[in-house]
């Protein structure tokens, strides 16, 4: 009788409900949320070990400050907010990965959420939004994930319906 030597099964991919079970479970670590230093000026952030290969951030949102328009290219994700209130601001179609520099927009492609404490969302490749704190005296901290991790950040600026492509930022801009 041969005995086959034991083969681990590679890690499973994690998928966009994996990650927003990930954000809620690190979330209600109230310890990991207190431990964040916060910035009056700035937003703040610490990385995060997440689920099967994938990139976690805790950040934490002065009041009055975003991140812009932006997607996250080719990476699935998730956020929640762990403390305060944070508004997402997004477009409800997929657009083109490459290949443009402006696009004039539909009427009805903008999408508004509120994310109090607690409430979060996943979402898909190519998602261009952006996430706001938009209290005037009270910070937010929020959970974030993504898979694959970020190869790269695409940076929008917008006018009206007219969303242009600024710059891309690389992981080595932001680590």
């Amino acid at each position: 009788m041969s005995v086959s030597p034991s083969v681990s099964a590679p890690p499973q991919t994690p998928t966009q409900a994996d990650l927003l079970d990930f954000v809620r479970r690190t979330a209600a670590d109230a310890e990991l949320i207190a431990s964040l230093p916060l910035d009056p000026e700035g937003r703040t952030w610490v990385r995060l070990e997440g689920p099967g290969g994938s990139e976690a951030w805790l950040i934490g949102w002065p009041p009055g400050t975003g991140t812009g328009w932006h997607d996250h290219a080719e990476s699935v994700g998730a956020f929640l907010t762990a403390s305060g209130e944070l508004k997402e601001n997004s477009l409800a179609a997929r657009l083109p990965a490459d290949g443009w520099k402006t696009l004039e927009l539909a009427e009805d492609i903008d999408r508004e959420r509120t994310l109090p404490t607690g409430k979060g969302r996943s979402f898909g490749r190519h998602h261009v939004h952006e996430v706001l704190n938009e209290s005037p005296e009270e910070h937010a901290i929020s959970v974030h994930a993504y898979y694959p991790p970020l190869p790269q950040i695409r940076r929008y600026s917008r006018t009206g319906q007219v969303l242009r492509l600024e710059h891309v930022e690389r992981p080595e801009d932001w680590q």
